[in-house]
């Protein structure tokens, strides 16, 4: 959502265009911050007060570090080798990484679908997805994977990893988890993650 901005952006403006919480996107951003991929300065003072904190994307990607990359592949290749059921396992270990993922953030039930559909995405986009979305948040193009040599080796095995993530975190966030699709490599650059029943095909 920063890095689709032309300008330095205040905290006012990304709360007006995702339609979260402040606090929720505070913490949002100082991970990014803390990630070196978001810069925090102040903006020039207006009168009494103080400046408004700008935020603005760095030019910095957010890259696995290749012994986890390979430590993910090493993993999933494992689950591939020793399962009877290696794409029901791995969505079972990312329900749980969502839900954990979710509830270190201070995930709390909302009481509208929509928010809590906001919540994951900008979640994914804190882990490194990329995502973009369309208003109601009902259909997500993931633009990037943090483990995609992996994933293009074991989908069945790494996609399902991020179906179950993305399900625990919004069953965390107070959403309905039975809605979610991602269909990998949906498109050309992209893996489309639908997050309502009615956007999925």
């Amino acid at each position: 959502m920063v890095r689709a901005q032309a300008e330095p952006v205040t905290l006012a403006a990304l709360v007006s265009l995702s339609g979260l919480h402040a606090n929720t996107l505070r913490e949002h951003l100082d991970g990014l911050s803390r990630m070196g991929l978001v810069e925090r300065h102040s903006a020039k003072p207006r009168g009494r007060g103080r400046p408004a904190a700008l935020y603005q994307a760095t030019d910095n990607d957010l890259e696995p570090m290749p012994e986890y990359a390979g430590l993910a592949a090493a993993l999933a290749a494992t689950i591939h080798r020793t399962s009877s059921a290696p794409s029901d396992d791995a969505a079972d270990a990312g329900l749980e990484w969502g839900r954990d993922l979710a509830r270190a953030r201070g995930a709390a039930p909302s009481r509208s679908e929509v928010v809590a559909r906001r919540e994951v995405v900008a979640l994914l986009e804190e882990l490194g997805f990329a995502p973009r979305t369309d208003s109601r948040v009902s259909t997500v193009r993931l633009t990037r994977c943090p483990l995609l040599e992996a994933a293009y080796r074991y989908p069945e095995i790494v996609c399902a990893v991020h179906r179950g993530l993305t399900q625990g975190a919004l069953a965390a966030y107070g959403g309905d988890p039975d809605n979610v699709e991602l269909i990998p490599f949906a498109e050309p650059g992209a893996c489309l993650l639908h997050l309502t029943a009615d956007s999925a095909g």
